[in-house]
């Protein structure tokens, strides 16, 4: 602004008082502009006109598609229509388990099947079912076969057990129930608790006597089903499509729904943001309750033709030989899987594959070049963005050197306008939003880590927020008075760091969650289960660094005034209650917690203080991958954890 009024000044000055020719006044306004530091921006200018032109091309080509679906009202099963029509006899899923092929044709009739069926038994447009069970070709022929008929599907992560498991099933209130039968067991233990009206369906191998009383075999079943196009119910593009379980500070999980124009912009997004083929393979092996597993990877099918790879779960010893026997040309990946490749010692298998891209998000800065050069991946297509999010970020100029190693993606420094979303400053214990004197939250500078947040503008499809099915988790995550009075905006809950090229770099994880595994972990609900398990005592959950790793392991304080735990059943009790991702590594056991004054405990010196002996005079323990039991935490096993040698 000031630079600005100067320049008008000497404008007015040289003319109108000096009365100096308009090429004099040119070469004066350009001499005090490039002295004001001016040559920065012509210098950013430079750099990343070409990166935001076609980051701008995109954006427009995806909105203006997203408009037409809105206008023809053409769902995502419409939209798989005219990718069948186009090769119906093409490969669209390979299942690695079993090296079973299904063709877009087998795919269309498969989910058509489900969808009479699902239709013969009673459900309609906007009932909703769930589906639990591990990768498979059959996993996508479901969901897409409720599409079809309008029903939501509650995709349920096959970590969860017990009271998280019954959770997800009664708040979606689901009328119908598929589940894997490797998922069997689960099911049989919340099944007295389950509503009687739910109908059961198991898919795969069939054991009577392994499965709740009331279930039917699904697969015998469907083969029986019609398999042509039910009668298509009156669904739009901003309809319900299914809901994707997130962890979050409500405690338990929260589902997030994605609606049909969601899924589209989100694999239209990295298609065209990321220079997709339709002859492109992808190895996609992670979990498919997941958005980078389902619409990211397997959107690409669905939209746009490609050929996807499913694998059940990842496994680093067998990824190369995959990709090299199935010809996959892009990879997906977390960051977590990326260093357990690297871990692997090397393999021919490494030289041999046709992979292109590796196409995910959370890969760390250093490790990056490492990964892309001893693998021989020309592009590391690295991504931003939650399953509920308006302000998705890809890292679209992804060179394998240059100053965007480690970017998740960018935003214009000189059409930020285009694209609205901002770095706002944050209290750095409290996390809340700073600011100014009119009320507005306080932009970063380059340099400066800030939370992200993207205004939400309900009327435009690439800004719109659908939330989640309970209304309070989406008050907790939407902002008012962010860029500008009386607008909104979404809270992504991390903060990340641009540079002065407008690439941004994810830095940490705000508020209650952190990120273990390649999951997101909810210290809230982790804290309730530890605190009912140890008689209600004082529990503290946060995330702590471990040099080697990925995200935050977790760790527990646990107030004891006795400092009595009988911490072997401990172990057990933590066995059936969590998946293997959200048990703490380590515990604290100290004589009291710190509350404030609204009783809320006290995290920040905790996390500060982490699970170093020198620095905690409270006794330490960590989970013992090989025992399966806390053992003390003593400077010897420190250092190992240190090193990188105790397995976690």
């Amino acid at each position: 602004m000031l630079l600005g009024a100067s320049l008008v000044g000497v404008l007015l000055f040289s003319k109108l008082v000096l009365k100096l020719p308009w090429t004099q006044v040119g070469f004066s306004l350009l001499f005090l502009y490039l002295g004001s530091g001016g040559w920065r921006f012509i210098r950013v200018f430079i750099k990343t006109i070409r990166r935001d032109i076609f980051g701008g091309l995109v954006l427009l080509k995806v909105k203006a598609k997203v408009r037409q679906c809105l206008r023809e009202r053409r769902t995502v099963p419409i939209l798989f229509a005219s990718t069948v029509r186009r090769h119906p006899d093409k490969t669209a899923l390979i299942f690695e388990g079993t090296d079973t092929h299904w063709t877009f044709r087998q795919l269309d009739e498969y989910s058509s099947s489900v969808a009479n069926f699902l239709q013969a038994r009673g459900l309609a447009s906007g009932d909703v079912a769930a589906i639990f069970m591990e990768n498979r070709n059959e996993f996508v022929g479901l969901w897409l076969g409720m599409a079809k008929l309008g029903v939501e599907a509650a995709l349920i992560n096959t970590n969860l057990r017990r009271d998280a498991l019954l959770h997800c099933l009664t708040t979606s209130r689901a009328r119908a129930l598929v589940f894997g039968s490797e998922m069997a067991s689960a099911i049989c233990e919340i099944h007295a608790s389950l509503d009687p009206s739910l109908s059961l369906f198991c898919s795969g191998s069939w054991e009577p006597n392994a499965v709740p009383t009331s279930t039917e075999h699904l697969d015998p079943l469907l083969e029986d089903a019609p398999k042509h196009l039910p009668s298509c119910p009156d669904k739009g593009f901003t309809d319900k499509l299914f809901y994707i379980y997130t962890s979050g500070t409500t405690g338990l999980p929260k589902a997030a729904i994605v609606v049909h124009s969601r899924y589209y912009r989100m694999a239209a997004l990295v298609y065209y943001g990321f220079r997709m083929r339709p002859s492109d393979i992808i190895y996609d092996c992670l979990p498919l309750y997941h958005s980078a597993g389902n619409i990211v990877g397997i959107g690409q099918c669905l939209l746009h033709g490609m050929t996807v790879v499913i694998r059940k779960k990842f496994s680093a010893s067998r990824f190369w030989d995959d990709c090299i026997k199935y010809k996959c040309t892009i990879v997906q990946y977390i960051g977590e899987l990326c260093r357990y490749l690297l871990n692997q010692p090397p393999r021919e298998a490494e030289n041999q594959h046709q992979v292109r891209m590796a196409l995910g998000n959370g890969l760390r800065q250093s490790i990056w070049t490492n990964f892309s050069s001893r693998f021989h991946i020309p592009q590391v297509a690295e991504f931003y963005g939650a399953t509920e999010c308006n302000c998705s970020l890809g890292n679209f100029d992804s060179q394998v050197f240059g100053p965007m190693v480690g970017a998740c993606g960018f935003n214009s420094r000189i059409l930020s306008f285009v694209y609205p979303i901002r770095l706002v400053r944050v209290n750095e214990d409290t996390m809340e939003l700073i600011r100014g004197p009119d009320g507005i939250c306080i932009p970063c500078q380059p340099g400066e880590p800030g939370q992200l947040v993207g205004r939400i503008i309900q009327k435009d499809p690439l800004r719109r927020f659908d939330g989640y099915l309970n209304q309070g988790a989406n008050n907790k995550k939407i902002a008012k008075d962010v860029f500008k009075k009386g607008d909104q905006a979404y809270l992504t809950g991390d903060v990340l760091v641009m540079d002065e090229l407008g690439y941004l770099y994810f830095r940490d994880r705000t508020g209650d969650t952190f990120r273990w595994k390649g999951e997101n972990v909810s210290t809230t609900e982790v804290e309730g289960t530890l605190s009912r398990l140890l008689d209600m005592a004082d529990v503290a959950v946060y995330g702590v660094e471990v040099p080697g790793t990925e995200g935050r392991a977790g760790m527990a304080a646990v107030a004891s005034p006795t400092g009595n735990c009988d911490l072997e059943r401990f172990a057990q009790d933590l066995e059936k209650e969590l998946p293997l991702y959200a048990r703490p590594i380590f515990l604290r056991i100290l004589p009291e917690l710190h509350k404030t004054g609204t009783y809320k405990l006290q995290k920040t010196e905790l996390r500060k203080e982490g699970f170093d002996p020198a620095i905690v005079k409270d006794p330490l323990f960590y989970l013992d991958a090989r025992k399966g039991r806390y053992v003390p935490l003593d400077q010897e096993a420190y250092s190992r954890i240190q090193a990188g040698e105790e397995k976690l």
